[in-house]
């Protein structure tokens, strides 16, 4: 059974909602979280840091989409590769509005070779749900490692680098009109940075041109309900930054 936008919000921890009642009686659910991001003034523009992947190894570089799958699926450049089950490179629409980077395969994504299919990725359905989008849908959904860490541990520094040559093509093909970055793996992945998600939250960052927004991982918020409403708040600023184009907050 389909849900509605409020029971979306509601799954996602997003609640209580309330009636909004527009001039000639057209009531509007809303939710008490969102709402005031949304309908705030634009805070004054952020400048806006240029960051860069280092440029991808001849592994990588030039590779069209069949030519990188395959690549991705032979792949042994790191230990990684000795318990996987399969590479799993991404999923969605090649021509995507929205890219979103998570961290790797878990043990479900291992198996069926799609990211976020588990309780994260349902959690993650319901939030591009509630912005009107879905994978398939003008986004792609893909990982900063392509194989599973043994265990489901954090990738590992040099886990992370030996893959990055095949999201920044991955990135470079699909050319998102924006990138939401999962989790800290993603944006040390990305942008090369230790911070806190906190501290990054709420900015706009650059890859390539492309406009790049921190949120948490949906596992993460699985574990931390009360941050849900903070990542909705972020899908929110990233909707906004999309539809100016990528250009300055106004």
């Amino acid at each position: 059974m389909s849900l509605s936008r409020e029971q979306m919000l509601v799954e996602m921890g997003v609640n209580p909602l309330w009636v909004v009642r527009e001039p000639g009686g057209a009531a509007v659910a809303a939710a008490t979280e969102p709402l005031p991001v949304e309908a705030a003034p634009a805070a004054a523009p952020v400048p806006v840091p240029t960051l860069a992947l280092a440029g991808a190894p001849a592994v990588a570089d030039g590779l069209d989409w069949p030519e990188l799958a395959r690549a991705v699926a032979a792949c042994t450049a790191c230990p990684l590769c000795q318990q996987r089950k399969q590479a799993v490179l991404g999923v969605g629409d090649l021509h995507p509005d929205w890219m979103f980077i998570g961290e790797g395969p878990g043990a479900e994504e291992d198996v069926q070779g799609e990211p976020f299919v588990g309780q994260a990725g349902k959690l993650l359905d319901n939030m591009l749900a509630a912005l009107d989008i879905g994978r398939g849908n003008k986004v792609y959904i893909g990982n900063a490692v392509k194989c599973r860490p043994p265990g489901n541990r954090t990738p590992e520094a040099a886990e992370i680098a030996t893959c990055r040559p095949f999201l920044a093509r991955q990135i470079a093909l699909l050319k998102p009109k924006i990138i939401v970055l999962l989790g800290k793996v993603a944006v040390h992945s990305v942008l090369h940075e230790d911070k806190s998600l906190g501290s990054l939250r709420g900015q706009r960052f650059d890859y390539a041109g492309i406009p790049v927004v921190v949120t948490y991982h949906p596992a993460y918020l699985l574990r931390n309900l009360p941050d849900k409403a903070k990542a909705w708040e972020d899908l929110l600023f990233a909707r906004r930054v999309l539809r100016q184009g990528g250009g300055e907050l106004l």
